[in-house]
Formats: C-alpha cells, structure tokens, sequence
C-alpha cells in the first residue's frame, strides 16, 4: 500500500489533540524547560553580581590554567557557564519526545484505542510517522521557545558585565537548528521502540529515560574539566546522534508491525 502523507497527518492530528487534553502531560513537558532555563540566568547573575570576588578567579584558573591575569574571570565564567550548559539543554529536546510518544503509543494500548488505529486503513509506516511528528514537533517548539526565553534573561542579566549580547551565537544557533532536532528525533523512536515492546507508559518513560544517562556523564565531564566543550565537540556528539538515528528509525519500523502489535496487546 503506498505511503499517504493524508493518513500520517491524521494521525498527528488525532495525537496533537489527546495532547492538548492531558495536562499532567503538558506540566510535566514545561517543568525540565522551566529549570534548564532559570538554572543558567541564576549561576550568570551570581558571576555578576560580584564579578570582582577573588573565588571568581579560582574558579576560573581550575578550569583554563593560562587564563592571563588581567581577564575578567567572571566573563571566563559566564562563557563556560553558556558553552557547557548547552549539553545538558540537549536534555530537553531529547526527553520530551519520550514523554509524549510513551503516552501516545504505550497510552494507546491502556486507553484500548490503539487497536481501532491499527485496524484502520493506515499503514503501520503512515501511523509512526503521525505519532513521530506528534511527539517532535511540540518538543521542538518548547525547546525553541525555551531557548528564546533564555537568551533573553541571560542578555538581560549579563549585560551590566559585558555590555553586549551573550546569546544566541554561532554554537548554540547550530546546536539548536542542527543538533536538537537529532536528539529529539533519536528520543522519540527509542519511546516508541519501548513502547511497542513494553505496552505500559509508565515503565516505556522509564526504561526510556535511561538514554539520557549518557549526555549526563558527558555534562558530568565537562564540569569536571575532563571534556573541553564548544562547537566541534557538540558536532561530534550530533554526528553520533545522527548514526544511532538511522539505527533506532531501522529497529523501530520493523517493531512497529500492525500484525505484531495487535497480537501482542490482544
């Protein structure tokens, strides 16, 4: 049967609108962007506050021992903060889609609706596609408008330090066009893998969650010292990204079987 762009949009439709309905969902999906917002602004209005402190210095020195004595260690502090914190906003694009796909396709089978979907005349390719945008394109936009809110509040709390905008720049605008969307997308077929093999929300959220460990380890580094952060580094994570993608999009399609699924959640 040929792939119909109509059906998919359907679907994405029928999920947008369950959305919409669920609020402890909606919630749960503003509460991460609210902290990987707030957290930032807080620890670069702290460098601002006192950008002459001497612990500022320290701090700095532990991690770019050559730092030149007459640099800003606040501004030093400020940049890492920015450059550093953007692996662990990665967090954002790459969980939400767990939430909602999880809720979309596990939720289906507690809500018994999943099975008039399946017996419907649209194909298992054309029903992931709908749920897939259901679940990336509202991760995308609050990771986006997340984004916008924080460039905002982080100009306006370092401006008194350096007198020029902070954000967006050249790494975090590739980061958000470029390597988000891969993490998302990456996000959503491991839910909806889990979800098709484990048929409960709940535990296809948490067996889910677990892949964010990894980008927690690397954040964990890069406050560590051992990881060197920036713009290559980003692009090699989203080049794995990319690799694990095109395994996860192989693995799911073939899960995603209307003949196995109806068997296995009968």
């Amino acid at each position: 049967m040929n792939f119909r762009w109509q059906r998919a949009w359907a679907v994405f439709w029928k999920d947008f609108l369950d959305l919409r309905k669920n609020r402890g969902l909606l919630g749960s999906m503003l509460t991460l962007p609210a902290t990987l917002v707030l957290v930032p602004v807080g620890v670069i209005y702290s460098y601002v506050r006192n950008p002459d402190d001497p612990a500022l210095r320290t701090m700095a020195v532990y991690y770019d021992s050559h730092l030149p004595l007459g640099a800003s260690a606040a501004r030093f502090l400020v940049e890492r903060t920015l450059t550093d914190w953007f692996g662990l906003f990665l967090v954002m694009p790459l969980f939400v889609p767990i939430l909602i796909s999880s809720h979309s396709v596990a939720g289906e089978k507690e809500r018994r609706t999943l099975e008039p979907l399946l017996a419907s005349p649209a194909t298992a390719g054309e029903i992931l596609a709908g749920k897939t945008m259901a679940a990336l394109l509202p991760a995308l936009v609050i990771s986006w408008l997340a984004f916008f809110a924080m460039c905002a509040a982080v100009d306006a709390v370092g401006w008194p330090l350096v007198h020029a905008p902070l954000l967006p720049n050249g790494m975090w605008m590739f980061g958000m066009v470029v390597i988000a969307p891969l993490f998302a997308f990456f996000g959503n077929l491991v839910a909806v893998t889990m979800s098709a093999r484990l048929g409960e929300t709940r535990l296809a959220q948490q067996f889910s969650g677990l892949v964010t460990l990894p980008l927690l380890g690397l954040v964990g580094g890069q406050a560590a010292g051992l990881l060197r952060a920036g713009t290559t580094y980003y692009a090699i994570e989203g080049a794995v990204i990319l690799v694990l993608d095109l395994v996860m999009l192989r693995v799911s399609v073939r899960l995603f079987d209307r003949e196995r699924l109806m068997a296995r959640w009968a």
